[in-house]
C-alpha cells in the first residue's frame, strides 16, 4: 500500500514532463516562377536614340500584357523593368549604321515586389523601322542607299537645270547642263560623303518584347497585390515609334 503513493507521484510527474502536442505546422506557401524563354512584351517610357544615349545610360520599360504561372497572373500589366544600353555605334558618315545594345536588369511589381535578372530584346515592334539582329543582339537603323542616291540625283538634276540655263545665254545650252550636271553631282556625292547615316531610334511608346534567360521566382506573399495603384499606362501616349533619321545636308551649287 505503501508503493501505491509512490507511483501515483511518478506517474504525475513524468506527465508533467511529457512535451506538449505541437500545433499543426503552418503549410509552406506555394511558389510560383517563370521559366527561362518566357517573351514579356514591354512598352518603353523613355525613348533611345544613338545620337544621344551612351553606354551606361538607364532605359525604363513597363509590362503591357500578365504573365501567368500555375494559372495565376504573377506579372501584371503596368510592372516596371528597367534596363541598360551597354554599347553604342554612331553612324559612320560613308557606311555604316546606328546601333545599341540593350539589357534588361531588374523588374518592380506594382507592389514593390523587386527581382533582379538578365534579359534580352527578341523581338521589335512591328512599326519600327530599326532591324534586331539576333545572334549579336544589336538594335539597328535602317539603310540609307536609296536616300544616298537621292540626294545625288536631285543635286546632278539641279545642277543640269542651272547649268542649261547659264548656257543658254552664252549660246552652248547642251554643255552648260552637262557641265551643270556634273557639278550638281560631284556636290551631291559630297554631301552625302560628309553626312552621317540614319540614327538607331526606338521612341517612347514602342513595343519590344524581351526574353528571359534564367528563371524568376515569387512567392505567395510576393503576389498580394490588393493594395497596389490602378495601372495607369505611362507610356501609352508616345505617338508610337518613330521611322530613322538623316539629316538632309544644305545644298550648295558652284
Amino acid at each position: 500500500m505503501r508503493a501505491i503513493p509512490v507511483l501515483l507521484i511518478a506517474a504525475v510527474t513524468a506527465f508533467a514532463q511529457d512535451p506538449a502536442p505541437a500545433p499543426d505546422a503552418k503549410p509552406a506557401g506555394k511558389s510560383f516562377q517563370v521559366e527561362p524563354g518566357t517573351h514579356i512584351p514591354l512598352s518603353l517610357i523613355n525613348s533611345v536614340s544613338t545620337k544621344h544615349a551612351a553606354a551606361g545610360d538607364r532605359v525604363y520599360l513597363e509590362t503591357v500584357f500578365p504573365i501567368l504561372s500555375g494559372g495565376r497572373i504573377v506579372i501584371p500589366p503596368g510592372s516596371y523593368v528597367m534596363g541598360t544600353i551597354t554599347n553604342v555605334v554612331r553612324p559612320g558618315k560613308v557606311k555604316g549604321r546606328g546601333e545599341f545594345y540593350l539589357r534588361f536588369d531588374s523588374l518592380t511589381l506594382p507592389n514593390g515586389v523587386t527581382r533582379d535578372f538578365r534579359a534580352r530584346v527578341s523581338q521589335l515592334d512591328g512599326r519600327a523601322s530599326e532591324e534586331l539582329d539576333r545572334n549579336e543582339g544589336a538594335i539597328k537603323s535602317e539603310g540609307n542607299k536609296g536616300g544616298d542616291a537621292r540626294t545625288v540625283g536631285e543635286t546632278a538634276a539641279a545642277g543640269a537645270s542651272i547649268g542649261a540655263l547659264a548656257g543658254s545665254a552664252a549660246g552652248a545650252a547642251g554643255m552648260g547642263a552637262g557641265i551643270g550636271a556634273a557639278a550638281g553631282a560631284a556636290a551631291g556625292l559630297a554631301a552625302v560623303m560628309f553626312t552621317r547615316g540614319p540614327e538607331a531610334v526606338l521612341a517612347k511608346g514602342t513595343t519590344i518584347e524581351m526574353m528571359l534567360d534564367r528563371t524568376v521566382k515569387f512567392d505567395e506573399a510576393d503576389l498580394d497585390f490588393s493594395n497596389s495603384p490602378g495601372h495607369r499606362p505611362s507610356s501609352n501616349d508616345g505617338g508610337g515609334p518613330l521611322p530613322s533619321q538623316k539629316t538632309q545636308p544644305v545644298r550648295r551649287f558652284p
